[in-house]
């Protein structure tokens, strides 16, 4: 589970200036679409950074415009088609709503998505290695993820009998990862019912009726609208005093027990890698989706205290971080 770096690895040298740009006095300007919100965005602040290390700067040789969701999908069809009306160089698309919106609204203009679930059977591009269209990003999928969450979750919570799937609607390969759980489950001796929430205002509900059917724990699938209100979602968490695996680092900062997932600073770090390939000339159909090769577990002790659990020292000794 440590650390071993991303297909092409992060920790390749990313420091070539961007000289075409600045040789030309050109400015460059790249559409970011996102969940979150101004100013509480980890994702935002690693894509710049990555774009830094390439020798960009906002104001010199490229322009961001910046269309924030808040919290919410429903606009980014409108953020969508005003970055083809402003005819931007690139659009990065956070995640797979903001993709899909944008991807509806333009096939030329190139594409990075940040993290898509399921590239192919979203239809994004047409093969990883090969994308063949106006897409091209990073991708969270690994058919082993599901499995291994839950059983961190049964290792680190033995008793758990009852697993909540709460599922974020708006991430379009949630049913993908439904489907990957069932087996697993069955292995592992563990009930798994579906709970599917579309928007912030379902997650109270949601809570309530997961508590009354019984759950022992939650695990959440997808995460577009998950990630940009985890305050919320760790409030419901600690409300309803059930330990959740929860999709990453992030959300386990705010009040989650576990994560097991990729680095989305470091995805989004690597998406401005993309688009300096594509801002020198490459197309988006020609640049291969890159999968994770590590995955990090992280544990949040106080909420383990708070919930009265102890986790066992095998799952300990195995985490990547552990939140005292």
């Amino acid at each position: 589970m440590r650390r071993i770096g991303l297909v092409l690895a992060l920790g390749l040298s990313l420091v070539p200036l961007a000289t075409e740009a600045q040789e030309s006095g050109k400015i460059s300007r790249i559409a970011f679409i996102s969940t979150s919100s101004p100013g509480i965005s980890p994702t935002g602040e690693a894509f710049r950074q990555g774009l830094r290390e390439l020798g960009y700067v906002e104001g010199q040789n490229i322009a961001i415009e910046w269309r924030w969701g808040r919290g919410r999908t429903e606009r980014f069809p409108e953020f969508a088609a005003e970055m083809v009306k402003l005819k931007v160089d690139v659009i990065v698309a956070a995640n797979d709503a903001a993709g899909r919106a944008a991807l509806n609204a333009t096939k030329t203009i190139p594409i990075v998505v940040g993290l898509m679930g399921d590239p192919v059977g979203s239809g994004f591009v047409a093969t990883l290695g090969r994308p063949g269209g106006n897409v091209t990003g990073l991708t969270s999928q690994s058919p082993e993820v599901i499995a291994k969450r839950l059983q961190l979750l049964k290792e680190a919570i033995p008793s758990v009998s009852r697993v909540a799937l709460l599922a974020d609607t708006n991430d379009v390969s949630y049913r993908l990862a439904v489907r990957e759980s069932e087996a697993p489950a069955r292995t592992l001796g563990v009930q798994v019912r579906l709970h599917e929430v579309g928007s912030p205002n379902e997650l109270t509900r949601a809570f309530a009726t997961l508590a009354k059917e019984g759950a022992s724990a939650v695990l959440t699938v997808g995460g577009t609208m998950f990630y940009a209100n985890r305050v919320q979602l760790a409030e419901e968490v600690r409300r309803s005093r059930l330990p959740a695996m929860c999709p990453t680092r992030e959300h386990v900062e705010t009040g989650c027990l576990l994560s097991y997932s990729v680095s989305l600073r470091d995805l989004f770090r690597r998406a401005a890698y993309f688009v300096d390939r594509i801002l020198k000339g490459a197309k988006p159909a020609d640049l291969p989706v890159e999968q994770p090769t590590w995955f990090e577990l992280v544990i949040n002790l106080k909420t383990a205290r708070a919930l009265g659990l102890t986790i066992p020292q095998s799952i300990l000794v195995r985490a990547d971080e552990i939140i005292q």
